[in-house]
């Protein structure tokens, strides 16, 4: 009888949970289940409907995957301040206590994504990769020795706190500098208060010949370009790969970047879309729960 892990990645929008038969050539799961993220005082609330639904889409898994926004420290959900409920929220212990033996495996959602990648993506086989991920937010993932690097406390790769000059506001401050100014959110906001009306950052791409567009999104190319060419120098890596939702204007993105990397790294990596853009975080729970089954 084939046994099935069960994978759960949290979003700050939606909680998706999915199955996948061990020994899955490819991750990509068998069924999906996709409900609402709560926040506030129905954080807790939202947990326990995705145990509901997990119970009645896989009563006995081998293995659970998950996936969450945020980073985990000390049995906790940290650096989650976007969704009321979740900064501090006991996790890692609610899902021990609801799949009892199972095997669990947890880590934030860039991390999943770069495992997926790792597994089955544009990073199988590379020793030393970054994985960007673009999104709502801005993070990324190291991995090393074929395995993702979480770093002392959890928080390897929370790029988005890096600071890009002088004048930026610091993680102290309450700012997460770099993502305020490059990430998916950053561009609509900005783009918002440019054009006078509400824009997303999809949108942005697509107006680009609008006075003030064209300026605003080379400078956010262009910054996200330099930080990730910094990072290059720093770690060696063999090959960047960046995802995540901003990869719909991969034409704008990924020669800028390209190009980055060649004036500025010494020995410049390969450079690769993700294969896994949309679900990225839930496939990667995927890979988390078959590798914690084995």
């Amino acid at each position: 009888m084939t046994r099935h892990v069960l994978a759960i990645d949290f979003g700050g929008t939606k909680i998706a949970l999915a199955t996948a038969a061990v020994g899955s050539p490819d991750g990509r799961p068998d069924t999906t289940v996709r409900l609402r993220t709560l926040g506030g005082a129905g954080a807790l609330q939202a947990v326990h409907r995705t145990f509901d639904a997990a119970r009645d889409l896989l009563a006995t898994p081998a293995a659970v995957g998950v996936s969450t926004f945020g980073v985990l420290r000390g049995g906790r959900v940290r650096l989650a301040p976007n969704v009321p409920g979740w900064d501090g929220m006991a996790l890692p212990e609610l899902l021990h206590a609801e799949f009892g033996d199972a095997p669990v495996a947890i880590d934030n959602d860039v991390n999943a994504g770069a495992a997926a990648e790792l597994r089955w993506g544009a990073l199988r086989g590379i020793d030393v990769g970054l994985y960007v991920n673009l999104g709502t937010g801005l993070a990324a993932a190291l991995v090393a020795g074929g395995r993702v690097l979480t770093g002392a406390h959890g928080a390897a790769g929370e790029i988005g706190y890096l600071r890009d000059s002088d004048t930026d506001p610091s993680f102290a401050d309450g700012h997460a500098p770099l993502e305020e100014a490059v990430s998916g959110s950053a561009l609509a906001r900005r783009g918002s208060e440019l054009l006078g009306r509400p824009v997303t950052a999809a949108e942005l791409f697509e107006l680009g010949a609008e006075p003030g567009v064209t300026d605003l999104l080379d400078e956010v190319v262009d910054t996200l370009s330099r930080t990730i060419a910094n990072l290059c120098v720093t770690l060696d890596p063999e090959r960047v790969v960046i995802g995540g939702g901003m990869m719909g204007a991969a034409g704008h993105i990924m020669p800028r970047v390209a190009s980055a990397l060649r004036r500025a790294v010494p020995f410049p990596p390969g450079l690769s879309a993700a294969r896994f853009v949309d679900d990225a975080p839930l496939v990667g729970a995927v890979a988390l729960a078959l590798e914690a089954a084995r």
